[in-house]
């Protein structure tokens, strides 16, 4: 929660935040995200304007994470923009349509930046992250890396032909 008592109802002023916070519970999807309580390098601008308060900035965080093709694990730096306007009072219940359904608000002369930058950060995430981008992953049936043997790969006899192995013997034999 950020206190904006200095820039309610002053259009024109601003300030600025540049602290480093704790990551907020689940700040990602099933496969990759920012672990919670790991630093978040938040650099943003507040600035009155007429309707709220304008928030521009970014948020740096450390994304920890597990390739879903071959499942090692992924760790990388990435930068959210976030840009939203925290509006000082709410629309009204069953408004015109073409209104925003969720509006981030001023509550009271504070703002809580975790929905907007939960946003930022998750809309940024891969939805199936992935290694690299060459990763072939694991075999599906034995879950052997594709990468260490590219020529893996399993015989797959079509079952309606079973009956007839016995005549060949091993039913390896063509």
């Amino acid at each position: 929660m950020l206190s904006v008592t200095n820039l309610m109802h002053r259009p024109g002023t601003s300030e600025t935040f540049a602290e480093v916070v704790p990551a907020p519970a689940d700040l990602g999807n099933a496969l990759i995200g920012v672990p919670e309580g790991t630093d978040i390098d938040m650099n943003v601008r507040l600035e009155s304007v007429v309707d709220g308060i304008l928030v521009t900035g970014d948020a740096v965080v450390d994304v920890h994470g597990e390739c879903s093709l071959c499942l090692d694990p992924i760790d990388y730096e990435m930068s959210a923009d976030i840009q939203e306007l925290f509006v000082f009072e709410k629309a009204p219940e069953g408004g015109p349509e073409d209104e925003v359904d969720e509006q981030y608000a001023v509550e009271g002369e504070t703002l809580d930046l975790e929905p907007a930058l939960r946003d930022a950060v998750i809309l940024q995430l891969p939805f199936q992250p992935v290694c690299r981008e060459t990763c072939q992953g694991l075999c599906s049936e034995c879950g052997a890396r594709l990468e260490e043997n590219p020529g893996h790969h399993h015989e797959a006899l079509d079952p309606r032909w079973s009956a007839l192995q016995g005549l060949l013997g091993t039913g390896t034999e063509n």
